[in-house]
């Protein structure tokens, strides 16, 4: 079910919810770029019937208004104003990709209201101490990135244009990605599944603008706005040892960084794996 959600500053969100409504709830944050819709496989609710999902469209994705200059922090609020519109108190978050350090975010800055959090395939903070941000990441990651810490107006060029080419034709940019797959990615790919979200989610993030997809990694490249070690609750830190778009380095430092966290590095998996590994995230949940 679709809601708009009204923030304190009066912004819109839209959300969606779904599942058991009696389940434990669950927020679940897309990656970059992303939607609401592209947070888990048709099948999830079926397959995990003890939880109600929930998730929606971070600031400037799909119908969700702009908020320029956002933090990965400002999640929290955002977060817990969705919460607050469909009636959920306590919740555990997952985020994937991107949407890892959001997820972080909530469990950080919400300790009395997110009870867990799990982050699949997610990035470390920018300026993490003692980690070499780029090391093992894809040129196109690199590139990215890198303009958006260091020409923010250079990157927006790039890809506002790339963004309109994607809403027309959402393979796109899994082609733009083709080279820096891993090979475990490849078979992931191909499942219909897999591949139907994926494109239905690059084709509704991205349906107004390019604006989220910018604000995402401008957001992503400074400073968060809160720590990781300040984390409170249980955390689950899964990682794919393949993955070159968020390289490995990444969730061994949230691993150490994070106080109550477990840490998985499967074996044979890449970074499009997390839309497999959300069952294990909620089997660990319960």
């Amino acid at each position: 079910m679709r809601v708009e959600v009204r923030t304190g500053d009066g912004r819109r969100l839209i959300a969606e919810e779904w599942g058991e409504p009696d389940g434990l709830p669950v927020l679940l944050h897309h990656g970059t770029p992303g939607s609401r819709i592209g947070t888990a496989l048709s099948d999830a609710a079926r397959r995990h019937p003890e939880f109600r999902f929930f998730a929606y469209d971070r600031p400037g994705y799909g119908d969700s208004d702009r908020r320029p200059g956002r933090s990965v922090a400002d999640a929290a609020a955002d977060a817990a104003a969705v919460a607050d519109a469909l009636g959920v108190g306590t919740f555990a978050a997952v985020g994937r990709s991107g949407g890892g350090p959001h997820a972080l975010a909530c469990a950080a800055l919400l300790p009395g209201r997110v009870t867990a959090v799990a982050v699949l395939v997610g990035l470390a903070p920018r300026d993490a101490a003692g980690l070499d941000w780029f090391a093992g990441m894809t040129p196109h990651n690199v590139a990215h990135y890198s303009l958006a810490m260091l020409d923010p107006e250079a990157l927006e060029r790039q890809i506002v244009p790339l963004a309109g080419v994607i809403r027309r034709n959402p393979a796109r940019l899994l082609e733009e990605l083709r080279g820096d797959l891993a090979d475990a990615d490849l078979p992931v790919l191909e499942d219909e599944r897999v591949r139907r979200v994926i494109l239905d989610n690059y084709r509704e993030g991205l349906r107004s603008s390019a604006h989220g997809w910018l604000d995402d990694a401008l957001a992503l490249c400074r400073p968060w706005g809160f720590e990781p070690g300040a984390i409170a609750c249980p955390a689950l830190v899964w990682h794919g040892a393949q993955d070159a778009f968020s390289p490995t380095g990444h969730a061994r430092w949230l691993a150490e960084h994070i106080p109550r966290s477990t840490s998985v590095l499967e074996p044979g998996a890449g970074h499009f794996a997390a839309q497999y590994a959300l069952s294990y995230a909620l089997g660990w949940l319960l």
